[in-house]
């Protein structure tokens, strides 16, 4: 079960798509990375899409910019190098280039707001960018704003050191017609424990009727997988386990929150140590639940983007008829639930010797006539962070069974930022993964949730400390 985690090997060379904007766009040869002091080129690393339009939307955007600069500054041509790296590896490869001195000079990882991002602003290592918000910040949401004002250490205050570009959040997709094949009722409950016992009971007529490979829950288990860390989190704001106040201070040392982050990993971990979730689950990379989901072996599955219908939009019986999206269940407690939201942004490193030429490029990335076709190029996949941006058909598409129903989600139901917004060092627990290796210490090494919860406690307690010295 653990050896897949044994061959897990950065495949750079076999994920980087190089695109060269000179006057069309082609594909080159895997490049070499010079050091910053010999480049002349504006260099951007950009995180792959799930999907070709994704990438073909930023191409459009590089394109676009480069055109309108050389027009209005007289020039024939304007260098710029756009690279695209697979999400599992552009992380990687960002860390491996700071070590060496020689990052991008923008970057835009899916990750980069709730990993490495707020601590690289508190170290100094990115360019305070102002002037790209500053002339937009008005038509932004202010959750969007608020996250991308971090701190910096150095200079001992906060500032923009991101720009905001879309939001995710997470989703509950199900298999209606793997539903309707097996003769369950498609009536599922709202109150917390009745919509969980749903599955599970749904597993339970599965097995009954002969199939032995339909696994009633899709959740994450794997410390490899920041989807894990998203449902867990998910999964604590529905037990109302507050670990930050509003300052970003810790609350880990009220036994109340104790109790609460024991009694959520106790509950989390139940439905493998049930039998309810694949085996491999605890091996899961992000991709995996997608794919184990749309190979047809779990009835549902949460996840934090609507990647999974939108891989079927080509397919309309499945998108439309097949695969359902649903709003999350009542709260224990009986309340409307709270979505957490993951704001993605775009940097650029303070060390890059063309700032002038980044900061130009984002002002022009995020005018809402150039971000609103970028974002709808996600097909849903994400969502607008600027107000006016919803008022595109596409958001509100009255039949689509997916965007409209999580489209509400950000624009009617109650929202939250995740913690790394309150302080920047609870990105550390993200990166760590410390909810994911807590999962595993119980369904791997067979700890206690009163065991793994207390080594969770432990960690993040350092992690402030040593963000703090």
């Amino acid at each position: 079960m653990r050896l897949r985690k044994n061959l897990i090997i950065p495949l750079f060379l076999l994920s980087l798509v190089l695109v060269t904007c000179t006057n069309d766009t082609n594909i080159s040869p895997i490049p070499t990375v010079e050091p910053i002091k010999e480049r002349s080129h504006l260099t951007i690393w950009w995180n792959r899409g799930y999907y070709p339009q994704q990438d073909e939307a930023i191409e459009q955007v590089v394109n676009k910019w480069r055109s309108t600069l050389a027009q209005q500054k007289g020039q024939g041509k304007v260098e710029i190098k756009l690279f695209f790296y697979s999400e599992d590896d552009l992380l990687n490869e960002i860390i491996n280039a700071l070590g060496q001195g020689n990052p991008p000079d923008i970057l835009f990882s899916e990750r980069t707001d709730f990993t490495f991002g707020p601590r690289w602003a508190w170290e100094g290592k990115l360019a305070e960018v102002s002037d790209v918000i500053e002339p937009v910040k008005d038509s932004y949401n202010s959750s969007a704003i608020a996250s991308a004002y971090l701190y910096n250490s150095a200079t001992k205050k906060r500032g923009y050191y991101a720009v905001p570009l879309k939001q995710q959040t997470n989703h509950i997709h199900y298999w209606r017609s793997l539903l309707r094949d097996a003769g369950i009722r498609e009536e599922i409950p709202q109150e917390w424990n009745a919509f969980w016992a749903f599955w599970k009971q749904a597993q339970d007529s599965l097995r009954q009727q002969g199939q032995q490979n339909i696994y009633g829950i899709g959740l994450p288990m794997s410390a490899d997988s920041s989807d894990t860390y998203f449902a867990f989190e998910q999964a604590l704001e529905a037990y109302d386990v507050q670990l930050l106040d509003e300052n970003g201070q810790l609350l880990l040392n009220d036994p109340l929150v104790r109790q609460g982050l024991i009694t959520t990993l106790d509950w989390y971990t139940s439905f493998y140590q049930e039998g309810y979730v694949p085996p491999e689950a605890v091996d899961w990379l992000n991709a995996d639940n997608n794919t184990t989901f749309l190979n047809r072996t779990v009835l549902m599955t949460l996840n934090p983007s609507l990647s999974i219908p939108g891989s079927q939009r080509e397919a309309e019986d499945i998108y439309r008829n097949q695969i359902a999206t649903i709003e999350f269940p009542q709260e224990p407690d009986g309340e409307t639930s709270k979505y957490l939201v993951s704001f993605k942004q775009v940097v650029i490193f303070a060390s890059s010797q063309h700032q002038e030429a980044a900061k130009d490029f984002l002002s022009y990335l995020v005018q809402p006539e150039n971000l609103g076709p970028y974002v709808k190029g996600s097909a849903g996949r994400y969502f607008p962070v600027m107000p006016q941006l919803w008022e595109d058909g596409f958001w509100q598409e009255a039949d689509d069974p997916h965007v409209g129903l999580a489209a509400k989600q950000f624009s009617q139901d109650s929202t939250r930022p995740i913690y790394q917004a309150r302080n920047s060092a609870y990105s550390l627990v993200q990166s760590e993964n410390v909810w994911g290796k807590a999962i595993e210490r119980v369904i791997v090494d067979g700890l206690s949730p009163e065991e793994a919860a207390d080594e969770a406690i432990n960690r993040i307690k350092e992690i402030f400390i040593d963000w703090s010295e």
